[in-house]
């Protein structure tokens, strides 16, 4: 059992990794950190105490004052460093450095320092220091205007406003989920690596990404229709977009109808070239059906006969979100990634509904998580 802790835990990749270290509970052990510890000297010391390995993602990316960027990043470092040298132990320590040390403007000033210190104090201690070199990071529920030009892009195509494109150049791009995976193996390998240059998964001009998101927008947030994904690529950048829309407005997503003397038709899930797989099933009264959250897979759940009330809740929340559905009035919800969720049949007959999941992956590598809302 490997102890890990995360500075930075509660930002955007800290929050990330923290959720995938807790789908391989025989592995990996988590540390909580807070971002107070590094305000009382004794909680940053208990804290790296406890630690196999440290990944150091706790950061400032945004200031009115670059100098302040640059200030605060060292001084995290250094206090980092001063704790687990207090505390006299050697935890492997990753840290989070950024393509932007080649650029010379202060946030990539201070990552390159940052990791130059770090491997200066594996070399006095014999700690083992692995500096991850990473480029672009994209993925849901991030920050706009803060994390990447991704999460920017997405939060204005699902409220209202309009992108705009400041510097059309080509950026390297990398999931938050492969990102975690690179973080995991390279404390699995137990080896020290600096500089580690971090794989990216993508190279995309800007205007590129958001022609796709254009795509996104008119076709399923605007439609209701899954669009084509021609790659792995497109499927992390749509769960990422979709990881932007107000869920409490969205859904339940009213279905057209059409009745007439023989009966009604309702088209439940319509492909953009995508395929995936549609089922139907049928759910006794009182019976609930799910308490499981996915890290990939997309899938939907169409009511079309009987009360069914679908509940989601975001991994590492407490906020759950209800609807209720009645055949009657067919409708759909969508299940986010990292959202676990169920549904319950609330009425007096037995419920009817229709599930569409995507297979762009292997069915045998693991994707489903149990854990209930």
């Amino acid at each position: 059992m490997i102890r890990i802790g995360i500075t930075g835990q509660p930002g955007f990749v800290g929050t990330h990794l923290y959720n995938t270290l807790g789908t391989l509970p025989d592995e990996f052990e988590r540390i909580p950190c807070e971002d107070a510890f590094f305000a009382d000297e004794a909680k940053l010391r208990a804290f790296v105490r406890k630690c196999d390995a440290i990944v150091h993602l706790a950061a400032m990316n945004r200031h009115p004052d670059p100098q302040v960027i640059y200030e605060t990043n060292v001084r995290l470092v250094k206090q980092l460093i001063a704790a687990m040298e207090a505390e006299n132990v050697t935890p492997h320590v990753l840290f989070s450095s950024s393509t932007q040390e080649e650029r010379n403007n202060p946030y990539g000033d201070s990552k390159k320092e940052g990791r130059r210190l770090l491997q200066e104090w594996a070399e006095r201690t014999g700690g083992k220091f692995t500096g991850c070199v990473i480029p672009n990071v994209f993925g849901p529920y991030g920050r706009p205007n803060y994390n990447s030009v991704v999460a920017t892009f997405c939060h204005k195509l699902t409220h209202g406003e309009t992108p705009e494109i400041q510097v059309d150049g080509s950026i390297k791009l990398i999931y938050v989920g492969d990102l975690c995976m690179e973080f995991i193996n390279r404390i699995r390998s137990g080896e020290g690596v600096n500089p580690y240059p971090v794989p990216w998964g993508a190279e995309k001009k800007v205007s590129e990404i958001l022609t796709i998101l254009n795509r996104f927008k008119s076709l399923y947030f605007e439609l209701g229709i899954f669009p084509e994904l021609h790659d792995k690529f497109e499927i992390q950048l749509f769960n990422t977009f979709c990881g932007y829309i107000d869920h409490k407005s969205f859904f339940p997503f009213k279905l057209k109808k059409n009745s007439d003397d023989r009966g009604t038709f309702v088209e439940t899930v319509k492909l953009d070239k995508l395929g995936g797989q549609v089922s139907f099933s049928t759910t006794r009264p009182g019976v609930t059906r799910g308490n499981h959250y996915h890290t990939r897979k997309i899938e939907r759940f169409a009511v079309i006969k009987g009360q069914a009330t679908i509940e989601l809740r975001k991994i590492g929340t407490d906020e759950k979100l209800t609807f209720e559905l009645d055949g009657k009035e067919p409708a759909f919800v969508d299940m986010p990634v990292w959202y676990t969720h169920n549904i319950t049949n609330t009425g007096s007959d037995d419920l009817y509904t229709i599930f569409w999941i995507n297979e762009f992956y292997d069915p045998s590598d693991p994707d489903t998580f149990f854990e209930k809302v």
